[in-house]
């Protein structure tokens, strides 16, 4: 079954900073789309009921003072209409301004992003997906009680005709 929400990490998992040791854009030339991302996106029928788009990433650099939080949001934001397209209802777009050092329970890996996505759209943690790239990434998704996948196995892998869900790998 398809899940009702679609949340994303948004470094390496849909996109990849163009500046070398940079882990996040600072300016809309700084970034570009992973390759297979929107095509994988655009295959998703979002909907008014869902399924929804979310985008939940850490963003230290906002912390750090070297990034504006508006510029920050207006990036993420960008970012889903490239990867998907317009969806609606629009996709929510969730952050963790704090630095890398802070104990805060919107940082993955603790789970605060992820709920406050479910909170957004009223949807259950058992009828979401996160896809990220990360441990810290896995270990939220299992914090909020939601299904994690990997990046790399999301987009690489053939979705069963009707699921938002890749394929499962036969064991041999």
């Amino acid at each position: 079954m398809m899940p009702r929400l679609f949340i994303f990490d948004a470094d390496d998992t849909l996109r990849t900073t163009t500046v070398a040791h940079q882990p996040c854009p600072h300016g809309p030339d700084e970034w570009a789309l992973l390759p297979g991302v929107r095509e994988r996106l655009v295959q998703i029928p979002w909907g008014p009921r869902g399924p929804f788009l979310a985008l939940a990433s850490n963003q230290d650099h906002v912390g750090y003072g070297l990034l504006p939080a508006a510029v920050a949001h207006r990036l993420l934001l960008d970012l889903a209409l490239a990867a998907a397209g317009p969806t609606r209802p629009a996709p929510y777009i969730g952050f963790c301004p704090h630095p890398a050092e802070d104990r805060c329970a919107c940082r993955k890996p603790a789970p605060g992003l992820l709920l406050r996505a479910l909170a957004h759209f009223q949807v259950n943690a058992a009828a979401a997906l996160f896809i990220g790239n990360a441990p810290s990434d896995a270990a939220a998704a299992h914090r909020a009680g939601i299904t994690y996948c990997h990046a790399g196995d999301f987009f690489t892998a053939h979705p069963r005709r009707g699921t938002g869900q890749p394929k499962r790998r036969s064991r041999q």
